[in-house]
């Protein structure tokens, strides 16, 4: 018999940390390779853990709520001495793999350098550390936590070694040194209630926190005129859903002149790389979910090449595979672009938060009746507001006023005769 450990696997290749949202087995229970043991949320995915060994469970480490990062301990198994051997075979392959993959990144791209994840920047934040004059070991140059815990270590007082190098370099230290308010500065009244930042709210927080120092946000809106859209849409939706078996939502149109407008614009179908801005071929859209407190942000994949048909069957589909815990890795990567469905929730005017590292998020807000004037008269029309947050280190005014205009004159355009549902 041999004892084994089950670590935290990488579950996407940006990912650095994973939340055991629920334990499927308990110390003592018998299981199976690649049986599943355990539900991890990341900020790109929930996924189970498969056992990489037949044995017993004999402990589990990590409790649940918990967040530690990739690699981490979680649980030990017991196992047979052949299991063991036959995972090290693969574990020895999969390493020799992953080192020539790193050593290929190294030669060749330096690029990651500057994209920290949420834990470096919090450890070099809590030590004052300036990131710069820390040389990464991880791909493509890429600062790891352990890069900077071994600085840290080497450093003996990191704190006053970073702020005498940071006294040097006064333009950067006006930056990284934001105040922040102190822990122990909010403290609890009686009646008051804590609750934990940890799962998806602390995943949303860390994002959100990342896009905001990263990102130099701008915002634009439009207001588009989508009266024959909507009843078009009307005068269809109960046949639709009965012959389809599932709705025919206003938000599906609004998904494919998306689509087409980046196939038109794109460079708002773009990411931020350090020294270069990648414009990306295909158009995968995002689009949020929410399930009771929790937001997931799925992937419509060759939004441009479907058909509003298939767009509404994408959506009905993952959304339900959000709202039942069921999106794959596969569902939530690869977006380059997010659409927002704010006016599900009646909101007429936002400003989203871009989803790191695309290079926009656009809000598509409530459908309002309002009264219009059309040739010097008054007319009740459906409204709604388009509102584009952009990062504006790769896109400007000019190129975003002309996308908007083109989805504006897209869906104004939307009516009986012109949309092919199929």
């Amino acid at each position: 018999m041999s004892m084994e450990k089950i670590t935290m696997p990488q579950l996407g290749e940006s990912v650095t940390e994973g939340t055991i949202s629920t334990w499927l087995v308990s110390a003592g229970d018998q299981v199976n390779k690649y049986d599943p043991i355990a539900e991890v949320m990341t900020d790109k995915v929930n996924a189970e853990i498969p056992s990489s060994y037949t044995g017993k469970i004999t402990e589990l480490v990590v409790a649940e709520g918990e967040t530690v990062e990739v690699g981490t301990l979680i649980c030990y198994i017991e196992t047979d001495q052949s299991a063991a051997e036959d995972q090290a075979v693969t574990s020895e392959a999969e390493t020799r793999a992953e080192n020539a993959m790193n050593e290929k990144a190294e030669n060749t791209d330096r690029s990651m350098k500057k994209r920290y994840s949420p834990a470096v920047l919090r450890l070099s934040q809590e030590h004052q550390i300036d990131l710069d004059i820390i040389e990464g070991t991880g791909r493509g140059g890429r600062i790891t936590r352990k890069d900077v815990e071994k600085y840290i270590e080497k450093a003996g007082s990191a704190p006053a070694q970073a702020k005498s190098s940071q006294e040097n370099k006064p333009e950067k230290a006006a930056v990284k040194e934001a105040p922040s308010l102190p822990k122990e500065s909010i403290q609890s009244a009686a009646g008051d209630i804590e609750i934990p930042v940890k799962g998806v709210r602390k995943v949303i927080a860390d994002n959100m926190v990342r896009s905001k120092q990263e990102i130099p946000h701008a915002w634009m809106q439009i207001e588009v005129d989508v009266t024959d859209l909507v009843t078009y849409r009307n005068s269809i939706k109960e046949s639709f859903k009965n012959q389809e078996g599932f709705s025919l939502t206003p938000f599906a149109f609004f998904v494919k002149a998306v689509a087409q407008g980046l196939k038109e614009f794109p460079e708002l179908n773009s990411m931020w790389a350090g020294d270069k801005i990648i414009q990306k071929k295909d158009i995968h859209l995002s689009i949020a979910v929410a399930k009771d407190k929790e937001l997931f942000v799925p992937v419509i994949k060759h939004a441009d090449e479907k058909t509003i048909k298939g767009i509404a069957r994408d959506i009905t589909t993952l959304a339900a595979k959000a709202r039942q815990g069921k999106l794959s890795q596969d569902d939530m990567q690869g977006g380059t672009f997010t659409v927002n469905n704010t006016g599900s929730f009646g909101s007429v005017s936002s400003m989203g938060v871009i989803n790191h590292p695309q290079a926009a998020i656009l809000q598509v807000e409530s459908i309002v009746k309002r009264p219009v004037i059309i040739n010097d008269m008054f007319a009740a029309r459906d409204m709604v507001n388009l509102s584009l947050s952009l990062d504006h280190r790769i896109l400007d005014g000019l190129v975003c006023g002309k996308f908007l205009a083109r989805v504006k004159e897209i869906l104004e355009g939307m009516n009986e005769s012109s949309v092919a549902l199929y």
